[in-house]
């Protein structure tokens, strides 16, 4: 157990200096941040800085007219808000309210909206079937030819397979931490599709490196595009590249005319897989039951997770004067190994809280530790799907209880009865969802 709270109160240089010192001498699983000084100028020139403030201003400029017409576009008017979703600085129904309040009608939010529910979806998911995020939902859409593998790619991960699209995804994820929707379809099609790399693989490099980086939505999407969650698996072409991107990797790229995605879909299917895959259920999945606890009397702790990393978290601002607290779990940093970018996007959120506590060790030692060191009676947390969190809250529930604080709600989903497909889903929720606030 360390305490790396004096990072937090630090200027911006020295705070990236020391947590990467600090990290990489308590962990060997921080190898993935790299060098400091070779990723520091780009760390500061990003267009995502951690915090309440930068991601308020990225949310006063999304035009969600625009969205709906370009979002499909590289080009396109997307809202990039992802990074500030996933740790919580930004709320589902913050952002949905901010999409109704500039519009005329509701319907010109309706597409940005729909694509807010896959997050709400994706967490809901996670929550009922946690064992899924690295398994296989279901039996694979179609048999792919030949064999995979468990293994990233060198060439891959290094941006030089020769294909100029793939590895200027590959060097756009690994030096900025963010990719369009689209390329990271591209890219995770090509990659399990064509070089037969597990999607386990790919999700667990995106993991490293996306800012936005979340089990949810990146393992299931991955699982989406392999035809593992899905009715049939995604499949990267020239053609739709061109259409999306105005040509801009293949005018010069080595390979053009005779590059691993020329052809139709039909072809393309022809040529990846050699059957339909043998499905004999229609996938369904129960929503999990609410995550629900008593507090009892007493003064709370606050635990901030990767969830709710910020002022926002429903847990401090349920108790905005207890003791808080977030944790970096080793454990985490072993699974994920994330990169330096992402840890200082994380901590640069975190430095927003007034007071915040910063420790490095096992979550269930250090809530016990700093709950008895302020006298706290019981834990307040934003609710998450997170595993880790919930088994935490379990192993404490005899002698320090985890309350679950629930997020301003996104959608009515009362009427869920089965996650398998999103269209059941939004079915059930999207007219809850196209309500502004009360």
């Amino acid at each position: 157990m360390e305490n790396l709270t004096e990072w937090l109160e630090a200027d911006a240089d020295r705070r990236a200096r020391h947590l990467a010192e600090r990290l990489v001498a308590s962990s060997t699983s921080i190898a993935a941040t790299g060098n400091f000084a070779a990723n520091w100028q780009a760390i500061v020139e990003s267009p995502f800085r951690g915090g309440r403030q930068a991601a308020v201003e990225r949310l006063q400029a999304i035009d969600p007219v625009a969205y709906g017409r370009s979002r499909n576009h590289v080009g396109g008017a997307v809202t990039r808000l992802s990074p500030w979703l996933r740790h919580g600085v930004l709320s589902l129904a913050e952002v949905r309210d901010a999409a109704l309040d500039r519009v005329r009608e509701r319907s010109q939010a309706e597409k940005l909206i729909s694509e807010l529910g896959w997050r709400d979806y994706w967490q809901r998911v996670y929550a009922a079937r946690p064992e899924a995020i690295w398994e296989d939902l279901e039996p694979p859409a179609a048999v792919a030819r030949g064999q995979q593998s468990d293994h990233l790619p060198a060439d891959v991960a290094a941006g030089t397979t020769g294909m100029a699209c793939v590895d200027a995804f590959s060097r756009r994820l690994t030096q900025t931490g963010w990719l369009h929707n689209h390329e990271r379809m591209w890219l995770a099609s090509w990659l399990v599709h064509t070089r037969g790399v597990s999607w386990q693989a790919g999700a667990g490099w995106f993991l490293e490196h996306l800012l936005d980086a979340d089990p949810a939505s990146n393992n299931f999407s991955w699982q989406w595009v392999a035809g593992t969650f899905a009715n049939k698996p995604y499949i990267f072409n020239r053609e739709n590249l061109e259409r999306y991107t105005d040509g801009r990797h293949c005018r010069d790229c080595p390979v053009a005319g005779r590059c691993d995605v020329e052809g139709s879909y039909d072809e393309l299917s022809d040529r990846l897989f050699t059957a339909a895959g043998d499905r004999p259920e229609r996938l369904t999945i129960p929503p999990a039951s609410p995550w629900f606890a008593d507090p009892p009397p007493g003064q709370p702790l606050v635990w901030l997770t990767l969830d709710s990393l910020g002022v926002t978290s429903p847990a401090l601002h349920r108790h905005p004067h207890a003791p808080a607290l977030f944790i970096l779990d080793p454990a985490w940093l072993e699974q994920e190994r994330p990169s330096l970018k992402r840890l200082v996007f994380i901590f640069e959120c975190l430095a927003e809280v007034p007071g915040l506590e910063c420790w490095l060790g096992e979550p269930a030692a250090v809530l016990t530790a700093r709950a008895a060191a302020c006298g706290a009676s019981h834990v307040c947390v934003a609710t998450t799907p997170c595993p880790g969190v919930r088994a935490t809250a379990a192993e404490l529930a005899d002698r320090l209880p985890v309350v679950p604080i629930d997020w301003p709600p996104f959608c009515d989903a009362s009427r869920v009865t089965d996650l398998g497909r999103f269209s059941r889903y939004w079915n059930k929720v999207s007219k809850s969802a196209m309500q502004p606030t009360a």
